[in-house]
C-alpha cells in the first residue's frame, strides 16, 4: 500500500524566523521555500526518521527526539554553534538522551539510540 507518501511535522514557534534559521544554519538541514524565491516560510528536509507510540495516562501529545549515532561528538558540533544542552545527558537503557534549546525557547530531544531502529527499513 502506497497512500502515505511522506510524513509533514509541525513545530509551533513563538520566534519561527529564529527557529527556521537555526535548522537551516545550526542544524544545516537542507530546505525548499514554500512560495519560490525569496519566500521567507521555509520546509526542511528531514532526516530518515521513525515514529513510536507510547502509552499515557496523562492528555495525548506529541514529542520530536532527534537521534544521532555518537551523542558527544554532536553535542561538540553544536557547542561549536553555541548550543549547550539543556539538561545533562542521561543513560536510559534505551539510550543517552538529552534535550537542546530552539532559540524560541522550545526544547528538542536529541539522543543516541542503544535499541532497534526502524529508520534504516
Amino acid at each position: 500500500m502506497a497512500v502515505i507518501t511522506a510524513a509533514h511535522v509541525l513545530l509551533f514557534s513563538s520566534d519561527a524566523e529564529a527557529d527556521r534559521a537555526f535548522l537551516r544554519d545550526v542544524l544545516g538541514w537542507p530546505f525548499e521555500r514554500a512560495g519560490g524565491p525569496g519566500d521567507d516560510w521555509l520546509i526542511f528536509r528531514l532526516p530518515p526518521a521513525e515514529v513510536a507510540v507510547h502509552p499515557t495516562e496523562g492528555e495525548p501529545t506529541a514529542q520530536l527526539h532527534l537521534m544521532c549515532d555518537d551523542l558527544t561528538a554532536t553535542l561538540a558540533e553544536l557547542a561549536a554553534h553555541g548550543v549547550r544542552p539543556t539538561a545533562e545527558p542521561r543513560d536510559l537503557g534505551w539510550g543517552i538522551f538529552t534535550t537542546i534549546p530552539m532559540p524560541s525557547g522550545a526544547e528538542l530531544g536529541l539522543y543516541e539510540p542503544r535499541h532497534r531502529t526502524a529508520h534504516q527499513l
